[in-house]
């Protein structure tokens, strides 16, 4: 008798707990992992100048093409993986990334390293819009925010530590097998995510859904919340790469030495990697449009008063810009699943990658051109000010992301 009285949904609660691990577990590996090999880049470079005679235009063609076909692939791996299925393109992106620099590794000269880097950027463009719709998908509805904020950090650990392993295997061994190694991390990493992303199948819409829907909720007033919040995403990715672009002439017109600068960009990716991790629970607690305010607000604000500091307290102020800078991220993701229905959700993530890298990619261009114009101080306090607009921005976004708040 007290067998036949155990609850039965138990096993599926128990099922329901499993997925969620595992999604975790592949969404924040593979993005640790694509973002390793994104600024793995950075390690190869001077490597490959040495090794080939390269000038700079064709070093900045290498990172560029890894980075552009990265970014214009992922709204094709989206639709691909709508049809046929996260796991499988996922591990064959993964697959793809690792056999970049495979291919990378054997090169014998810079057309055969730019075709290396195409397969291993058409690769990593799977990563962004999959593993952050599955984390989506796992941890549904509030929680999302917070498990994309995660996934968000998981990204910069494979940023620090990626680089880190590679210049260590450079001590030990020659450039080729050390990526051949790296690139064969990839191919394994492929297997392990096709083994274990759990298998969702179509999600039927709540009852909350269809009544939001009767109702209007989501129809015309709310109809331009998702290209708001892309306008958003845009602003904040370009502030990130204006800042970084000015903050080594910052520090060099107050009297810091190379080894200084080197030291403050670290202290800045370090608050930023703590903060994508501190604003997601932040904006679950508050709400996005509040925490857009705070991060956004503070950002103009620690940019301004960077500019007026000595060297000495400059320094102790980055961490905090750095928490504000990169803070906002993870908000703007996690507010993604929201705006769009649960079949849509990966093809809207992927277009909101697209969107924010491709706003990264182009504004140091921008921002330099208004240095050269402007001069350093003024063309940062612009950046600043551009920054604010994403206030104003985000109000429209209030009562699409009300149901939140609840």
């Amino acid at each position: 008798m007290s067998v036949t009285s155990e609850p039965v949904r138990e096993p599926h609660a128990l099922a329901a707990k499993r997925d969620e691990r595992r999604a975790a577990g592949v969404a924040c590996a593979a993005h640790a992992l694509h973002d390793g090999y994104t600024d793995l880049i950075y390690v190869m470079l001077p490597v490959w100048q040495k090794e080939f005679g390269l000038g700079y235009a064709e070093l900045g063609l290498l990172r560029g093409l890894f980075s552009g076909t990265m970014a214009g692939f992922q709204i094709p791996s989206g639709l691909i993986a709508e049809r046929l299925g996260t796991a499988l393109v996922l591990a064959l992106g993964t697959a793809l990334a690792g056999t970049g620099y495979c291919l990378a590794g054997a090169s014998a000269g810079f057309g055969l390293l730019l075709v290396a880097l195409f397969v291993g950027g058409l690769g990593a463009s799977a990563q962004h819009p999959l593993a952050s719709s599955l984390m989506a998908r796992a941890f549904a509805g509030p929680r999302s925010m917070k498990a994309l904020g995660t996934y968000n950090f998981a990204g910069d650990i494979g940023k620090m530590t990626m680089p880190a392993a590679a210049s260590l295997l450079l001590v030990a061994m020659s450039w080729r097998p050390a990526l051949a190694l790296l690139g064969g991390l990839g191919l394994l990493a492929a297997a392990a995510i096709f083994v274990l992303t759990p298998r969702y199948g179509p999600e039927i819409p709540s009852q909350a859904t269809h009544q939001r829907a009767a109702s209007g909720a989501l129809g015309a007033r709310h109809r331009f919340a998702l290209p708001v919040l892309l306008a958003i995403g845009m602003f904040d990715s370009a502030t990130r790469m204006g800042f970084l672009l000015f903050l080594p002439f910052v520090l060099t017109a107050k009297g810091a030495s190379l080894p200084t600068v080197g030291l403050a960009l670290t202290l800045v990716f370090a608050g930023g990697a703590a903060g994508k991790l501190i604003c997601a629970f932040v904006g679950a607690r508050i709400g996005a449009v509040a925490t857009v305010w705070l991060t956004e607000g503070l950002t103009a604000v620690g940019i301004v008063a960077l500019l007026a500091l000595a060297l000495a307290p400059a320094l102790v102020l980055l961490p905090v810009i750095g928490i504000a800078l990169n803070g906002t991220s993870s908000v703007l993701y996690g507010s993604v699943p929201d705006l769009v229905e649960p079949a849509r959700r990966g093809r809207a993530l992927s277009v909101f990658y697209t969107g924010t890298i491709g706003a990264g990619a182009l504004a140091p261009a921008l921002y330099g051109v208004a240095g050269d114009a402007l001069g350093v101080p003024t063309a940062l306090i612009v950046v600043a000010a551009i920054v604010l607009l994403t206030l104003p921005l985000s109000l429209v976004l209030r009562p699409a992301l009300a149901p939140r708040l609840r």
